[in-house]
């Protein structure tokens, strides 16, 4: 479980400008029916964090749940040809293509992150229950949109 401060915090020593409200939990998208089997089990989440001038991927460990301290991916804005969002049953697929590659990744909507994954990465008790994935999930997505119609 990552305070969302812990995320920006991190992503700074990293020497990235995280933007506020802008992380998300993902896990990468399976292929097909056989993937998407496998990957319930699979328990590789990362969050997606948007900062001023790059998208990047912070590795959770999975036994501990908190951030193991890596940099996945780091995907320049520039580098982004589009960005298309779809839901896919209580998910989204995130797929963003470049010039080069296709990155597929899944989102766990919002509505049921309580309950899911998602929630047990992103949820805290500060007196009160925040859910920083399920708050950010709209905003979020809607920036990675506009990513894609640069």
């Amino acid at each position: 479980m990552a305070h969302e401060s812990a995320i920006k915090k991190y992503a700074q020593k990293a020497g990235y400008q995280p933007l506020e409200d802008r992380c998300i939990i993902v896990k990468y998208a399976p292929e097909n029916l056989s993937e998407k089997i496998t990957a319930f089990f699979n328990s590789e989440f990362y969050v997606l964090q948007m900062c001023e001038h790059e998208l990047i991927l912070l590795p959770f460990d999975p036994t501990w749940r908190n951030l193991r301290k890596d940099i996945s991916l780091e995907l320049p804005y520039g580098d982004i040809q589009s960005v298309e969002l779809e839901e896919d049953g209580f998910n989204t697929v995130i797929t963003i293509r470049t010039g080069t590659d296709t990155i597929r990744m899944t989102a766990q909507q919002k509505e049921l992150s309580d309950l899911r994954a998602s929630g047990v990465y992103a949820t805290l008790y500060t007196g009160e229950y925040k859910n920083w994935h399920k708050e950010n999930m709209v905003g979020m997505l809607a920036a990675l949109k506009d990513l894609g119609n640069r």
